[in-house]
């Protein structure tokens, strides 16, 4: 049996003080850098940006009954981590965000495939995050999604 999932204020209100600002900051520049045509929520035990079934009905192709996801937002353990789709399926965004990181933080970038851990709060380019957050809308992500999804 799965644990139901919380609400975005419930997520927030969860995370320890000392990550609390830098979340809260993290979460207002997405949410005022946000492609239209997205929505926010609690999936997958964080929040998460999606499109709706309003927009892409077919819903995500691993679990359909789930809307098609783009953005993640998570407290872990030992670190905050941005989760952005279009870094991970389209190799443009990925190499400008590589290479525009040291432009912006004192600290090397710890980085998965499309997962950006921050363990220190004082260093989140925020400004990067805004710029990366417009670089890609709705319709190109659905494209890039469906152009790697079927076969």
């Amino acid at each position: 049996m799965s644990k139901p999932e919380v609400t975005v204020e419930e997520y927030i209100k969860a995370i320890l003080a000392e990550r609390q600002e830098a979340f809260n900051k993290l979460r207002t520049i997405i949410n005022d850098n946000l492609p239209e045509g997205l929505e926010e929520c609690v999936d997958y035990n964080m929040l998460a940006w999606v499109v709706p079934y309003t927009v892409y009905p077919n819903g995500y192709h691993c679990k359909p009954k789930k809307p098609l996801p783009f953005l993640n937002l998570a407290n872990q353990k030992n670190f905050i981590a941005l989760y952005h789709m279009g870094v991970y399926a389209k190799q443009e965004l990925y190499d400008w965000f590589v290479g525009e990181y040291p432009n912006h933080a004192k600290y090397k970038l710890d980085m998965g495939k499309s997962c950006i851990r921050f363990k220190k709060t004082e260093d989140i380019p925020y400004n990067l995050i805004a710029q990366l957050i417009q670089k890609m809308e709705v319709s190109e992500w659905i494209s890039i999604y469906e152009k790697n999804v079927k076969t």
